[in-house]
């Protein structure tokens, strides 16, 4: 068995030092950004690398630390690894290679008995934290890969580091959740535990109920949206083997749910200074009937007074209203009726009371019609 001593090293090193600075000058500068992979380093960077390595051995040898559990490996790579960043000229990288070399065989040469005893502890106790880089997975299921700065996916000859230490997640697939984003304007109507439907764009057959678990306090400006917008995340109620991470749902959130109230399309409804009116069928002609209205969404409104179910409106008012006669009703006093969907609007799940009647004269009949929320 060949022994090495402390002068043996220095020259071991030396020789494998003299290649790399050779090499090092035989590569064009013009190459010198050549990266062999997106996520790899460049020839700059990985010459920087090798010139700084050596300073970790001097940190662990200098100190003569034997435990490597005690070393804060942030406090020490950190230094070193902003060096490495650092942009330096072929002259420059060739001629710290030649320095620090130089000064790390120096501090190899001058090592005792004792000092190379400590080493083998050490090397002993590397070999050990190297085996404990095989990473395995606590259970079996789907594995989501850390991503890059820039998105890609991590792999081989990918960099980790003692504070960005994950490798990869396994989701737990039996609790999930749907992240989507509500207007400024409507986020006001939401609340914890509302009842939501999910549906998947990939299938869109496919119905889960869901509640909402979260709505953000502070909006934010996503792409392409002209106004602020706040994050609302749902829980799924019940597991389905259709979802996975990353998929896009459309989410409709019940804000509220009004049972056995009578109701028309919005169209129907029309405003004259301040009061409601819907044209009804009477026999063979029409009649323009003020009616009460209440809460409304997208789609429909209630109706209070004024019609009852059955009674047959128009989506649009006749264009000649001549002969027209109007029915009031007796001590209701004019409101401003709320824009659709604006800011005075409630939106609200009405069920029906009475099945629609044919078009084109509806029956004044409720429809589900729960506020979708924005698409994730």
């Amino acid at each position: 068995m060949t022994y090495y001593g402390g002068k043996e090293l220095a020259a071991a090193f030396r020789t494998v030092r003299k290649n790399t600075v050779q090499i090092a000058e035989e590569i064009p500068e013009n190459k010198y950004d050549f990266k062999p992979s997106p996520e790899a380093r460049t020839v700059a960077q990985t010459l920087a690398h090798v010139a700084l390595s050596p300073q970790f051995y001097t940190y662990v040898h200098s100190r003569k630390i034997t435990d490597m559990g005690t070393v804060n490996f942030q406090e020490v790579f950190g230094p070193i690894m902003a060096e490495e960043q650092k942009p330096r000229s072929k002259a420059e990288l060739v001629e710290m290679l030649k320095t620090d070399g130089e000064k790390f065989a120096a501090f190899l040469e001058g090592l005792t008995e004792a000092d190379l005893g400590r080493q083998q502890n050490n090397l002993k106790n590397l070999e050990l934290v190297r085996d404990q880089f095989s990473v395995r997975a606590p259970a079996p299921g789907m594995v989501i890969y850390v991503r890059e700065w820039n998105g890609k996916k991590k792999g081989v000859g990918s960099m980790w580091n003692a504070w960005e230490s994950t490798v990869a997640t396994l989701p737990d697939l039996t609790q999930m959740e749907s992240q989507t984003y509500v207007n400024e304007v409507d986020v006001r109507k939401l609340s914890l535990g509302q009842k939501v439907v999910v549906s998947l764009d990939a299938d869109p057959t496919k119905k889960l109920n869901g509640s909402v678990t979260q709505i953000a306090n502070v909006g934010e400006q996503r792409p392409n949206q002209d106004s602020k917008v706040f994050e609302v995340k749902i829980e799924i109620a019940t597991p389905d083997t259709t979802l996975r991470p990353g998929m896009t749902t459309s989410n409709a959130i019940e804000t509220a749910s009004l049972p056995n109230v009578l109701s028309v399309p919005l169209e129907a409804v029309v405003t004259e200074a301040g009061f409601s009116y819907v044209f009804k069928k009477s026999g063979r002609g029409v009649v323009k009937q003020m009616v009460e209205t209440g809460a409304m969404n997208d789609n429909e409104i209630v109706v209070r007074r004024g019609v009852e179910a059955g009674d047959r409106v128009l989506l649009a008012p006749p264009t000649d209203q001549s002969g027209i006669s109007t029915s009031k009703i007796p001590g209701l006093m004019p409101t401003t009726a709320p824009i659709a969907g604006g800011d005075t609007a409630k939106s609200v799940k009405m069920p029906s009371k009475a099945p629609a009647a044919p078009a084109p004269a509806p029956s004044a009949a409720g429809g589900a019609a729960p506020a979708p929320a924005p698409k994730r």
